[in-house]
């Protein structure tokens, strides 16, 4: 054995080393699967903040049209031609829509913070420095 090693005494070894109990294990468990959580409503939140945007740019562009005018106006993978009328009540229909979902999500993500703080919480409490919760 070299000098500069030495063999920890069994009870120094434990001596930081929170046993981790079934309990602890499930409170991990739903952190990780809270925070995968929580990326994945970020991921589809930024998705829907720039699909509004978009949506928010052709009100601007509609309103500068001719009432006469048919304007292409998407829905789902296709443009279709419509009069201008009914584009304009299509678009609030789908800015509605996408308000209620951003809105939805964004409910469901401070949900999950809410919980994942409250496991972070009891875990640090336990474990300390010996676990790492953060990003």
């Amino acid at each position: 054995m070299s000098s500069g090693m030495r063999m920890l005494a069994q009870e120094e070894e434990n001596d930081d080393a929170a046993e981790v109990t079934w309990e602890d294990q499930q409170r991990i468990n739903s952190f990780s699967k809270l925070n995968t959580r929580v990326r994945n409503l970020e991921v589809k939140l930024q998705e829907l903040r720039s699909e509004k945007e978009a949506l928010d740019d052709l009100s601007q562009e509609l309103e500068l049209a001719d009432e006469d005018q048919a304007v292409l106006y998407r829905v789902g993978e296709t443009f279709l031609h419509m009069p201008l009328p009914r584009a304009l009540k299509r678009l609030e229909k789908d800015q509605s829509e996408i308000d209620e979902r951003i809105s939805t999500l964004a409910v469901s993500a401070e949900e999950c913070e809410s919980q994942m703080k409250e496991l972070k919480v009891a875990l640090y409490a336990k474990f300390g420095s010996a676990i790492n919760l953060d990003d």
